[in-house]
């Protein structure tokens, strides 16, 4: 490509792409013309008769070659700079929308996630894209939120053990406190406080990473629910909350690893005993629906409010900030639920009529084909 092409901007390349187009199909009609024209204008001279007269033919013939080249000049002249003009306009705005774009995609890489670009109204094309655009940022703006709040709960964990066990060792250090059975018992819980953190950090990790392996095989949705229920009986017994648990009789059977399967009902379960009062009630059900299989974990507890439920499900999230990780979970449990259900080619979703009417997750898997082992 040459030098000067290549300094051109996008207006100015397609400008004289153009051009070049326009000045081509001019030359060849020029040439066409010049070549055919006076062929066929002797043929019907010679048609009508006129042929036997030289020096007429002659000045007939160099007549039409005459007002042919003013005309279809002239014309080519209007055409180009008609076309040229369009070309010009059409340019321009495709690439003001484009330099707009370039320039949002420029704050953007510099941090400004709150950017956004207008519909430049160029067609389907460029809408989309325009589009494509301002999702992307508003998803890179969450994910900026997610990775601030991230650091923000990983420090507020790390910073009471870090802290107990500083002023532990500074105490036997400086000989104001003894290493006795109690003191180890502190030291020893605190750092299994910090060990259960990287463990679930490495857990939601490997899930959403899609490192996880699944061994599926055919179950009943009752099985499933049956087996969780009976893992968190006793804990249900111990809060003073019922548990139930049913299934439509005809539910169809689902193709999960039973393993990972119980993993998200037990995180789910977890949550919903954590965020329910004694007294109150915990839901287990199965029901077909639109050929899919649903899964519900229903409680009467707390609820959620209605700005809070597209998060739940994402890592380190709490709805009351205020809580810490023994009152209100680390706020993995439930990422690592819907991770592990999107590998099972399913969704998840918790809806709340508010704050104190109770949650309820929904698991939706396809339903296993006729006759899968």
């Amino acid at each position: 490509m040459a030098p000067a092409v290549r300094g051109l901007g996008l207006t100015g390349r397609l400008t004289a792409g153009i051009a070049a187009v326009v000045a081509t199909a001019g030359l060849t009609a020029w040439l066409v013309a010049g070549a055919v024209g006076p062929a066929i204008f002797r043929q019907h001279m010679e048609l009508a008769g006129r042929g036997d007269d030289p020096a007429a033919t002659l000045h007939a013939a160099e007549a039409f070659r005459s007002a042919s080249a003013l005309a279809l000049g002239l014309a080519l002249t209007v055409a180009v700079v008609a076309s040229l003009g369009v070309s010009l306009v059409l340019t321009r705005r495709i690439g003001r929308s484009l330099g707009t774009l370039s320039a949002a995609a420029t704050r953007v890489a510099g941090g400004g996630f709150t950017e956004r670009v207008a519909s430049p109204g160029l067609g389907p094309d460029f809408d989309a894209l325009a589009e494509a655009f301002n999702d992307m940022a508003a998803r890179l703006a969450r994910s900026e939120d997610l990775r601030r709040r991230l650091l923000d709960d990983v420090a507020h964990e790390l910073r009471t053990p870090v802290a107990t066990l500083t002023a532990y060792l500074e105490g036997l250090e400086d000989g104001v406190e003894h290493l006795t059975p109690q003191t180890v018992t502190v030291l020893r819980a605190q750092g299994s406080r910090l060990a259960r953190l990287a463990d679930d950090l490495a857990a939601v990790t490997r899930a959403q990473g899609h490192d996880a392996e699944l061994r599926l095989r055919t179950a009943a949705p009752l099985e499933l629910l049956t087996a969780a229920a009976r893992a968190a009986a006793d804990r249900c017994a111990a809060q003073r909350v019922a548990l139930r648990v049913s299934a439509d009789p005809d539910v169809p059977a689902v193709a999960v690893d039973p393993d990972r399967m119980a993993q998200v009902l037990g995180n789910l379960l977890d949550n919903a005993l954590r965020h329910t009062p004694p007294g109150g009630e915990v839901r287990l059900e199965a029901l077909e629906r639109a050929h899919d299989v649903v899964l519900r974990v229903a409680d009467t507890g707390e609820g959620i409010p209605a700005e809070h439920l597209d998060h739940v499900f994402e890592r380190f999230y709490r709805v009351d900030t205020a809580r810490d990780r023994a009152g209100g979970g680390s706020g993995i449990g439930l990422a690592i639920a819907r991770a592990l259900v999107e590998a099972h080619g399913g969704t998840v979703t918790a809806a709340s009529a508010g704050a104190g009417r109770g949650t309820t997750v929904e698991i939706v898997l396809p339903a296993a084909p006729p006759g899968a082992p």
